[in-house]
């Protein structure tokens, strides 16, 4: 009888203590939310791995595939990471560069190479949208192209290189690295029209969701490539405006944190300030600053010239802090761009913020089937596509 209830009592503590263990689980899975706060969005199991059908929901076109390039150029990854690093070594500025660029390269029209078309008499660029117009990155992708060129005259498409460089510069700028198919075409033409319509940095956060939905992208999905706002430097012009004259109230932003206020207003001026519209320019380009706790407080770097400073945001040194340092600031009210510092205004949203500022395994996860998702958008083939032999102009 003895032998019975000591039985019972020990499969009644392995039950508590299992018990216990799955709700530790389940508070880790949310990123450590408050009891007060709203159930989150269901996190998918940790060991899931990047798999070929995360890229979205697209049909791929026939002959999309890994190593698409393994007998006609094996040597194609390779030359493009390798110049990347290389380049990345005295230009940090390219991994931002080129991340924006495959951005607003798939976001219009899918992943075709279409930004890279310069204008001609008869036809418009996407280099001309006004959202564009601020892009750098063509004469690395000019670079890259040539190199690729000399070991594989012809093969290797320019959508390819996009998609593929940015990869590269994500995990050169700390970020993960995630698998991509191959086999992209390039287009023959661009879209002025929808160029002009990508997301601004003005935009409230429903803006930029309702952007994004019809892409594919869920408003997880939308918060994790935000997350690309980890790198490089943003320029006082596209945040002015909430420093001096928030929404014309000739006040700051109160949603910003009253420290990092003074910060800011000591590194730029009313003077530096530009239309809105003009910030809209910028929407992948911008990363901004913060000092998170246990970290150093940022120095306010100037990137190009004095007549346009920027903040620095890997102020802790290349490679570190990819994405939870972002999160972390925003968290802390220090988020630059008014788009970002959105996300901790809605309650789903600012589960995730959360989660992602104390699991980088985690954001780094979600980012990467995220750009597989972006790096898959409408892809072309060869029977509407060609392989450009130079990336600013058709065949």
């Amino acid at each position: 009888m003895d032998f019975t209830r000591k039985l019972s009592f020990v499969v009644f503590i392995l039950c508590v203590l299992i018990s216990l263990k799955k709700k530790q689980a389940d508070i880790n899975r949310r990123g450590c939310v408050d009891a007060d706060s709203p159930p989150p969005l269901q996190a998918p199991p940790s060991h899931r791995k990047l798999q070929q059908n995360d890229g979205g929901e697209n049909v791929l076109p026939k002959g999309i595939r890994y190593d698409y390039y393994n007998e006609s150029c094996p040597s194609a990854e390779k030359i493009i990471r390798s110049s990347v690093q290389e380049l990345y070594e005295f230009r940090p500025d390219v991994a931002p560069a080129l991340l924006r660029l495959a951005f607003h390269d798939c976001f219009v029209k899918g992943c075709d190479a279409s930004i890279l078309l310069d204008p001609t008499n008869s036809t418009a660029s996407e280099k001309e949208a006004f959202p564009n117009q601020s892009l750098r990155g063509f004469d690395v992708i000019d670079i890259i192209k040539s190199e690729v060129e000399e070991a594989c005259p012809g093969v290797v498409s320019c959508a390819d290189i996009v998609v593929l460089a940015a990869r590269e510069s994500v995990l050169v700028a700390g970020g993960p690295f995630y698998p991509l198919l191959t086999g992209r075409k390039d287009n023959k033409e661009g879209s002025l029209d929808e160029a002009n319509r990508l997301p601004s940095p003005q935009d409230h956060l429903y803006e930029t969701l309702h952007k994004f939905q019809p892409k594919g992208f869920t408003e997880r999905e939308t918060i994790t490539l935000l997350g690309a706002h980890s790198v490089g430097t943003i320029h006082c012009s596209f945040f002015n405006e909430r420093l001096f004259n928030f929404k014309g109230s000739n006040a700051p932003d109160p949603s910003i944190d009253a420290e990092f206020l003074g910060v800011l207003r000591s590194k730029c001026n009313s003077s530096h300030s530009r239309s809105a519209s003009q910030s809209a320019s910028a929407y992948y380009s911008p990363y901004y600053s913060s000092s998170p706790s246990l970290s150093p407080s940022p120095s306010p770097t100037e990137n190009s010239s004095s007549q346009n400073p920027g903040m620095k945001m890997d102020y802790e040194g290349p490679r570190k802090g990819f994405g939870t340092l972002y999160y972390r600031s925003l968290l802390q009210r220090k988020g630059l761009l008014f788009v970002d510092q959105q996300l901790t205004s809605m309650a789903e949203a600012h589960v995730w913020v959360q989660a992602y500022a104390s699991d980088l395994s985690l954001f780094k996860r979600d980012f990467g089937l995220a750009m597989m998702k972006l790096s898959n958008l409408h892809l072309l083939n060869a029977s509407v596509g060609e392989v450009r032999l130079n990336c600013r102009k058709v065949n």
